[in-house]
């Protein structure tokens, strides 16, 4: 197990009390957990110790659950190369694991691990005590076996922040069980979600059909010509919000400092030239590039996140929810470059654009390339939990 783990907490009694007694939950260590190492995986934070436990933990801690320990990450969380999120739920290690949710890394870790992911609505938890990337479009995610693990979990630290002040004043979802009439549900299938799917993944769509078809939910092929623009808008929006963000690891107060230097300037460039990982870095200078060269095709791309907006609510009102394919095949190799990575979450970056929830399920098979992908409109989580838990009893025998 210590290679899934960065830093084990010695601390194994709750200390609170709750409905999540007992409950071991690691996190990421871009995930603030007072005196515990908060890297974020990259270099720009190298040494550096959470002051304050980020407002989720708190709230975890104080219903009981036990935060067991850090595991590794992709630098910022941005991609899952060199993640090993998901592992630990997968081996037992923990009952559920958050991941920053950047473009899809809760919902495909989930795949790789064959466990439940789920990726809130934007704005439903706090982020404060979060190291992120790209403010407007991560969220934290959640990884379990069991998705009343993920309900539960959810329901203790979703809600209004005073640290918090991105958080909108909503009325937060009743996240109580709730019943799902299959006649009565539509279930919405893009096809332009399906074009480029090849084996394994094409089946596994497919066969997600058949056991919503099989349980009695209405299916409805639905068309969105500009599906593909959300990877579009992600790789520009994100990437200037990336470079943005990054401004402030000037190796100054904490993270990795060049010595020698003889003047502030050449520390300041010769340290971030050796802070980030070349994934990163790559990222950050695109945005950079759309930041101060090409900043009228960012404002394009603010419009067109707009209209996508628009588009995907129109889409929801004609549909309950989105059954969507959570891999297309990108080998593992590639993900090493932007473009690979961009193409490996090609199937998820949508909610992370339009900020709605979404849920990996596994496939009845236990296969991890089998499993699906099912989204709801914005502050809908509870009743995607609802949607999720019916498809999983079904497959139980209707057993709890």
């Amino acid at each position: 197990m210590d290679s899934i783990f960065v830093y084990l907490n010695p601390e194994t009694v709750s200390e609170g009390s709750g409905p999540l007694q007992g409950l071991k939950i690691s996190i990421q260590p871009n995930i603030s957990a007072s005196g515990w190492p908060t890297d974020a995986g990259s270099n720009a934070l190298i040494n550096f110790k959470a002051l304050v436990d980020a407002t989720l933990v708190s709230r975890l801690r104080e219903a009981g659950a036990v935060i067991k320990g850090l595991t590794r990450m992709s630098e910022f969380g941005f991609g899952l190369a060199g993640s090993r999120a998901g592992d630990a739920v997968s081996r037992g290690a923990v009952d559920a694991e958050l991941v920053l949710d950047l473009m899809g890394e809760s919902r495909l870790a989930a795949q790789r691990a064959v466990v439940c992911g789920f990726k809130p609505s934007y704005g439903l938890i706090s982020r404060y005590g979060l190291i992120g990337l790209i403010p407007s479009m991560e969220n934290c995610g959640v990884l379990s076996r069991s998705l009343k693990n993920i309900r539960e979990m959810v329901k203790i630290i979703a809600g209004p922040d005073e640290k918090d002040f991105s958080l909108p004043d909503e009325k937060l979802p009743d996240f109580s069980p709730q019943k799902v009439n299959p006649k009565k549900t539509t279930v919405g299938v893009i096809t332009e979600t399906k074009s480029g799917l090849q084996g394994d993944q094409e089946s596994a769509l497919h066969a997600a059909i058949d056991e919503l078809k099989e349980a009695g939910f209405r299916i409805k092929e639905m068309s969105f010509p500009d599906f593909s623009l959300f990877s579009l808008v992600h790789k520009i929006v994100g990437s200037v919000e990336a470079s943005s963000c990054a401004g402030r690891y000037d190796s100054v107060r904490y993270g990795h400092r060049v010595p020698g230097a003889k003047n502030w300037n050449e520390m300041y460039l010769s340290s971030r030239e050796e802070a980030f990982g070349l994934l990163v870095k790559s990222y950050l200078f695109q945005g950079a590039f759309f930041q101060f060269q090409r900043y009228d095709a960012y404002e394009d791309a603010c419009r067109i996140r707009a209209r996508l907006l628009e588009d995907m609510q129109k889409t929801m009102s004609k549909a309950d929810f989105l059954l969507l394919p959570a891999a297309n095949g990108v080998p593992t190799d590639a993900t090493a470059s932007l473009s690979g990575t961009y193409e490996q979450f090609s199937p998820t970056v949508f909610a992370n654009v339009t900020g709605q929830p979404a849920l990996y399920l596994p496939s009845a098979s236990g296969s991890a390339q089998s499993g699906f992908q099912l989204a709801g409109p914005r502050l809908g989580d509870a009743r995607l939990f609802a949607m999720g838990e019916y498809l999983l009893n079904l497959r139980q025998g209707g057993k709890s």
